[in-house]
């Protein structure tokens, strides 16, 4: 483990306490994805502008060096929300006590390499991650789950850490939703700020169902702005489905500075809560809301207040574009 020599001690002067520290953990520290995401939290983008945060770096042994550097930068950054940074390659140090973790690092899918591979590597590294968490960390932490597959590898990890209620463990939908909303500003010609409540429901993958028939474009509902019912039942929805390849195949690289947006935007709504009249998508643990299994990390609609969500029941849904 390494840590940074400075901690710095902070005061709330009108009440003269110590003000809260949020311990915050990042998996796949080393990646990209976290490169773009740490600067956005240490600037309080995420937990609020007044919050406080511990951060510590998790990866591979192989990557500790590579923590530094990001820790060395956060420090330079001057962060005057962060009051300190540990980094290192050992789970239960990183997770003691966390708060929050946000879970980024994953095998990525190699050439020549099936599904069911993947799934099987991922699988023992979250069953792992999933015990020293279970072992360590608060009982009232909170888990972002964004390493692919998303469902399944938050589905392992909560699984195995059953000290933690399974409805604090949350899987990142939000980089999807965020596409549909611009695929839809796009084609009505408006700002993504005036798209409101399309639901993204299903996995983070090709069965997913991103859905127009709730969502509004300035208060009137996406299909009589866009009267183009095989646009929106079809090319949009593949768009969708795609964009991550589509980004892929032009960068040679996955998406890195949008999903760390989607992150932050997801954190954003589950801790500060979403806006009154509107709704987002998360993957949350399914009891069994619109006729999904039980059991399964699932993409719903959800209204989110001060760290709790609940789903958005009782809207109208076609069956026939659902996928487990």
């Amino acid at each position: 483990m390494g840590s940074l020599p400075y901690e710095i001690q902070t005061t709330d002067l009108e009440t003269n306490k110590m003000e809260s520290i949020l311990k915050v953990c990042i998996t796949g520290a080393a990646g990209q994805i976290a490169y773009s995401l740490i600067p956005m939290l240490c600037s309080g983008e995420l937990f609020g502008a007044d919050q406080m945060i511990a951060l510590t770096l998790l990866d591979l042994p192989s990557q500790e060096d590579v923590c530094r550097g990001i820790a060395m930068e956060v420090e330079d950054g001057a962060y005057p929300l962060v009051k300190s940074i540990e980094f290192g390659s050992n789970a239960r140090e990183m997770f003691r006590d966390v708060d929050f973790a946000i879970f980024l690092g994953g095998s990525p899918r190699k050439p020549g390499m099936e599904r069911r591979d993947l799934l099987q590597v991922n699988g023992q590294i979250f069953e792992e991650q999933g015990k020293a968490l279970n072992e360590v960390a608060k009982s009232s932490a909170k888990v972002l789950v964004v390493a692919n597959p998303v469902n399944t590898n938050c589905l392992i990890l909560s699984s195995n850490a059953p000290n933690i209620p399974r409805h604090n463990f949350t899987c990142l939908t939000r980089l999807d939703l965020n596409r549909a909303r611009a695929q839809i500003a796009r084609k009505a010609g408006v700002s993504v700020g005036e798209v409101k409540n399309i639901v993204l429901w299903g996995n983070h993958s090709m069965t997913q169902y991103p859905d127009v028939n709730h969502g509004t474009i300035k208060g009137v509902p996406i299909n009589e702005v866009i009267k183009d019912e095989k646009y929106l039942r079809e090319e949009f929805i593949y768009k969708v489905q795609k964009r991550g390849g589509e980004v892929l195949s032009h960068r040679k690289i996955s998406s890195i500075m949008s999903a760390a947006q989607a992150i932050k935007d997801h954190v954003k709504s589950w801790v500060g809560g979403t806006k009154e009249g509107e709704f987002v998508s998360m993957g949350v643990y399914s009891e069994g809301w619109y006729n999904i299994p039980k059991d399964i990390f699932y993409s719903f609609p959800v209204l989110c207040r001060k760290g709790t969500y609940e789903v958005v029941e009782g809207l109208s849904l076609d069956l026939s574009l659902i996928h487990i």
